[in-house]
């Protein structure tokens, strides 16, 4: 049956009977055919997506993460070993548990993890010997629910989430011999049989470090039957009656008898703050509910973000990637805050190890979010972001640090001051409910000391706060090449993004002196850039270039990638970049020689082919390494070099060849949202690629037709006429009816809500968003008055 505009055409024959001079003969009624029901949103995104990863090769490094938006808890099923980081891959043959985790990367660890199992016959502890053979074609997994058949055991395991609870069900055979394991892991735990309430309780202690001596999550686990018997396990794997068991590496197994078909349920909550607490969460979450009342508010939890972007286009698959997707982004950062029994916010502090009132976000790492993941939340999420930012603000308090990379406290991780750029940017769009003025106090300090940083457990210095290198980059206007300080030419590019971040937030804030002395620090890029090679390159103490130096040469001067990636890293000032390159064309020119040079490396730095180099080498694109940031937003600098259907036909080009809402379907590390961010904005048809700015380069929509939900309610549609895997080019465009040639969208008009209408051909429109005064925003046209 053929609709139009969700109109069956059945529907419209009385209209056009009516139009007809003769009589239609007779016909016997046709019996009512109910049509098919839309399926829910939630229900297009697919939790697999990206689980095909391993060490030598990501594609996507993700696990199915059973949760709601920002939940402080996620479950997932476990294929690996205790402590490995790839815990769930797709192509494992079994599972030996159903986790609590809060991992937000494989390379970042998990911590505060536990797992609950289920088995029948005799008791089997190890993971290795309890492990059971599945097939994915007995696996469902959804954002809000997770099932799979245990076929060694004849059991199916289901678990659904809230926010710091969650609900197991277990479907037995008949037996004398069903077991429910709860595993509490090595690095500290304990476990507690309480047969009186059919409770077990405990905690575990088990992290990656980052986090004060006193760290623990507290966890209770309600049964719905008796139990016949209740054993524990000590450290060594020996299981006997003693109820309270504490060491390393303990553990608890109830048994039950059962009915062929018979449920048992189990209701888990856990805290960071108490065991009380832990009860408390599991009691205001769960309550009375059933497993499928649990179930179904977890999925409408999601439903209500995705309806807020609603896609409607013929497409299934590009649907279905988008939307998994958007299930990535709205899982990190996590919130560690609690309710407590006078209904306050409060969080333990992984910083300090005390309680305090607030919120508190934690396992995001900046480098990479903040490109794409904290521009969307501004965009979208105004509220939640101004909450995460102020969890920053207790965070500067607590620790006397701004975090780069918090799991769940700071962690030494990835370089650059880049909260700067995040919380500039929110501010810059909007976003408010927070202390503004102490952020700014501690963006200064990070942007302006290496000095009195905190140390590790080990006392090892976390390099990860402040800045690597300061005093050389106030000194001379750069991190040297030759000082001992690795990826120097990195550091120096992304500290000028963030000065100009800051500048942004000074000039907001009244603060003029500020905003001269860092606008005049975000022109810092210019010291690296060698008019010889026409790349940036390091730089020695003295003036004098890095020599030898191979562009294609991997990490040395450079993080992850190389100088054919790291030179676009001036977001701040496209236009005096493209004037250090000679101009648009040879700007352009040399855009287009990024995807046409073969994929070579010099690996030399690592001594081993990392991840990175070979996401790059294997897709055929040239030297373009969309796999990971620091060159994601480069398609869209053609937008300001007047050739903005390069970025259009780029833009469409990656999302079709590298993205798909399979096992497989991640270029690389998604990296807590980031990467699937890429997507998500891309596919509504723009990306931010300057912070604080407001402004969106276009590429190339996606989609027939999008609705989003602006803050206040107002609705924003998105339209792309003619729109096509072919018709990939931007003919003409209007928003609320007038015509609209610039290149980039801004967010003002977007929040209040109208028509943006792309048409759409086979063909590139040369003359559409071509004209120079029409770029988006640099800091070389703002001075000139050209922008």
């Amino acid at each position: 049956m053929m609709l139009v505009a969700g109109v069956s055409m059945l529907a419209m024959a009385p209209a056009v009977m009516a139009q007809s001079t003769e009589a239609p003969e007779p016909r016997p009624a046709a019996p009512p055919v109910a049509e098919a029901a839309e399926p829910a949103l939630v229900d297009l995104a697919n939790p697999l997506m990206g689980t095909d990863s391993s060490y030598e090769l990501s594609y996507g490094n993700t696990y199915p993460a059973v949760a709601v938006p920002w939940g402080m808890n996620f479950w997932t099923p476990v294929t690996g070993k205790m402590g490995d980081g790839w815990g769930y891959t797709y192509d494992a043959h079994k599972i030996n548990g159903i986790k609590q985790t809060h991992q937000p990367s494989p390379w970042m660890g998990d911590y505060a993890a536990f797992a609950l199992f289920a088995e029948t016959g005799p008791v089997r502890i190890k993971e290795e010997e309890r492990a059971s053979w599945y097939s994915h074609k007995a696996e469902e997994s959804r954002a809000y629910g997770y099932k799979v058949y245990l076929a060694d055991y004849d059991v199916t395991a289901e678990v659904a989430p809230t926010n710091r609870a969650a609900q197991f069900r277990f479907t037995f055979p008949e037996t004398e011999q069903a077991h429910i394991l709860l595993d509490a892991y090595a690095g500290g735990s304990m476990v507690k049989i309480d047969r009186a309430n059919r409770r077990i309780t405990g905690y575990v202690r088990n992290n990656k470090g980052g986090v004060p001596a006193n760290f623990g999550n507290y966890f209770v686990a309600q049964f719905d039957h008796d139990f016949t018997v209740g054993q524990t396990w000590d450290d060594n794997g020996t299981l006997d009656g003693t109820e309270i068991r504490e060491g390393d590496h303990v553990g608890a197994v109830l048994t039950f008898t059962t009915k062929a078909g018979e449920q048992v349920g189990v209701k888990v909550a856990s805290s960071f703050i108490s065991p009380e607490q832990a009860l408390r969460n599991l009691e205001s979450e769960v309550g009375s509910d059933s497993f499928d009342q649990t179930r179904a508010k977890a999925k409408q939890t999601w439903e209500t973000e995705f309806q807020r972007i609603a896609v409607d286009d013929p497409d299934i698959d590009n649907r279905r990637t988008f939307y998994s997707a958007l299930y990535r982004m709205l899982q990190f950062p996590r919130n560690f805050h609690e309710v407590d029994a006078s209904g306050k916010q409060v969080h333990y502090s992984p910083y300090d190890g005390k309680v305090h009132d607030g919120p508190l976000y934690t396992d995001n790492g900046f480098w990479d979010t903040w490109r794409a993941v904290f521009p969307f939340f501004a965009l979208m999420y105004p509220e939640r972001d101004g909450e995460i930012m102020q969890g920053l603000v207790n965070t500067y308090k607590e620790s006397g640090w701004l975090p780069e990379w918090a799991s769940p406290g700071h962690r030494n991780v990835m370089i650059g001051s880049n909260s700067a750029i995040l919380i500039a940017d929110a501010y810059a769009n909007g976003v408010r409910g927070f202390d503004v003025e102490t952020l700014y106090k501690a963006m200064i300090k990070n942007a302006t000391t290496s000095e009195g940083r905190p140390t590790d457990r080990m006392g090892k210095t976390l390099t990860a706060v402040g800045r690597e290198g300061v005093e050389y980059d106030n000194r001379l206007g750069y991190v040297p090449y030759d000082v001992g300080i690795n990826e120097n030419a990195a550091r120096t590019l992304e500290y000028a993004t963030a000065d100009f971040a800051i500048s942004r937030l000074a000039g907001q804030l009244g603060k003029t002196a500020d905003a001269k002395r860092y606008a005049a620090k975000a022109q810092n890029y210019r010291k690296l850039f060698d008019a010889e090679s026409g790349w940036m390159r390091g730089r020695n103490k003295d003036g004098s270039w890095e020599t030898p130096f191979n562009p294609l040469k991997w990490g040395d001067a450079f993080t992850e990638g190389n100088a054919l990636h790291y030179s676009w890293s001036v977001m701040q000032d496209v236009q005096g970049l493209i004037d250090l390159m000679g101009g648009d064309r040879k700007f352009t020119d040399r855009l287009d020689g990024i995807f046409t040079t073969p994929p070579l490396f010099d690996d030399s730095y690592y001594g081993q082919v990392i991840h990175e180099i070979r996401e790059m080498q294997i897709v055929d694109m040239g030297q373009y390494a969309h796999g990971n940031q620091p060159i994601q937003h480069m398609t869209y600098l053609y937008d300001w070099a007047g050739q903005p259907w390069k970025t259009q036909g780029h833009v469409r080009d990656v999302m079709r060849k590298l993205y798909a809402p399979t096992p497989d379907g991640y270029p690389g590390d998604e990296d807590n949202g980031q990467t699937s961010a890429w997507y998500v904005f891309s596919a509504l048809g723009f990306y931010p690629v300057t912070p604080t700015v407001g402004q969106y380069a276009i590429g190339s929509p996606l989609f027939r037709n999008v609705r989003l939900t602006m803050p206040g309610g107002k609705v924003l549609s998105i339209e792309a006429q003619n729109n096509s895997a072919a018709n990939v080019y931007i003919q003409s465009a209007t928003l609320n009816g007038q015509p609209w040639n610039k290149p980039w969208l801004p967010r003002e008009e977007l929040q209040k809500g109208g028509t943006l209408r792309f048409v759409m051909g086979p063909t590139p429109n040369e003359h559409w968003g071509s004209a120079k005064a029409d770029a988006p925003f640099s800091m070389t046209s703002a001075a000139k008055g050209t922008r």
